[in-house]
Protein backbone atom coordinates (compact mmCIF):
# COMPACT_ATOMS: atom_id res chain seq x y z
CA UNK A 1 0.00 0.00 0.00
CA UNK A 2 1.30 3.48 -0.84
CA UNK A 3 0.49 7.06 0.08
CA UNK A 4 -2.02 9.15 -1.87
CA UNK A 5 0.65 10.11 -4.42
CA UNK A 6 1.82 6.51 -4.95
CA UNK A 7 5.36 7.48 -3.99
CA UNK A 8 6.04 6.21 -0.45
CA UNK A 9 5.31 2.76 0.94
CA UNK A 10 3.05 2.87 3.99
CA UNK A 11 2.26 -0.83 4.51
CA UNK A 12 4.31 -4.05 4.18
CA UNK A 13 7.50 -2.85 2.44
CA UNK A 14 9.52 -5.49 0.56
CA UNK A 15 13.14 -5.13 -0.52
CA UNK A 16 13.87 -5.67 -4.22
CA UNK A 17 16.13 -8.67 -3.43
CA UNK A 18 13.27 -10.34 -1.54
CA UNK A 19 10.87 -9.59 -4.39
CA UNK A 20 13.25 -11.09 -6.96
CA UNK A 21 13.82 -14.18 -4.79
CA UNK A 22 10.06 -14.68 -4.47
CA UNK A 23 9.41 -14.21 -8.21
CA UNK A 24 12.17 -16.67 -9.10
CA UNK A 25 10.74 -19.16 -6.60
CA UNK A 26 7.33 -18.87 -8.26
CA UNK A 27 9.00 -19.59 -11.63
CA UNK A 28 10.63 -22.68 -10.14
CA UNK A 29 14.18 -21.26 -10.07
CA UNK A 30 16.43 -21.39 -7.00
CA UNK A 31 17.63 -17.81 -6.52
CA UNK A 32 20.72 -18.97 -4.61
CA UNK A 33 21.94 -21.09 -7.54
CA UNK A 34 21.11 -18.64 -10.35
CA UNK A 35 24.33 -16.80 -11.20
CA UNK A 36 25.66 -14.78 -14.10
CA UNK A 37 29.19 -13.85 -15.03
CA UNK A 38 30.19 -10.20 -15.30
CA UNK A 39 33.80 -9.07 -15.78
CA UNK A 40 35.12 -12.45 -14.71
CA UNK A 41 33.12 -12.65 -11.47
CA UNK A 42 29.97 -14.62 -10.77
CA UNK A 43 27.03 -12.64 -9.37
CA UNK A 44 23.59 -13.55 -8.10
CA UNK A 45 20.50 -11.55 -9.00
CA UNK A 46 19.58 -11.38 -5.32
CA UNK A 47 23.19 -10.63 -4.26
CA UNK A 48 23.91 -12.15 -0.82
CA UNK A 49 20.43 -11.25 0.42
CA UNK A 50 17.01 -12.33 -0.69
CA UNK A 51 14.39 -14.13 1.36
CA UNK A 52 11.06 -15.49 0.22
CA UNK A 53 8.06 -13.29 1.02
CA UNK A 54 5.40 -15.81 1.99
CA UNK A 55 2.65 -13.16 2.12
CA UNK A 56 2.93 -12.72 -1.66
CA UNK A 57 2.83 -16.47 -2.32
CA UNK A 58 -0.42 -17.05 -0.45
Amino acid sequence: ETDEFGYNIVKDPVHVHDFHATMLHLLGIDHERLTFKHQGRRYRLTDVAGNLVNDIIA
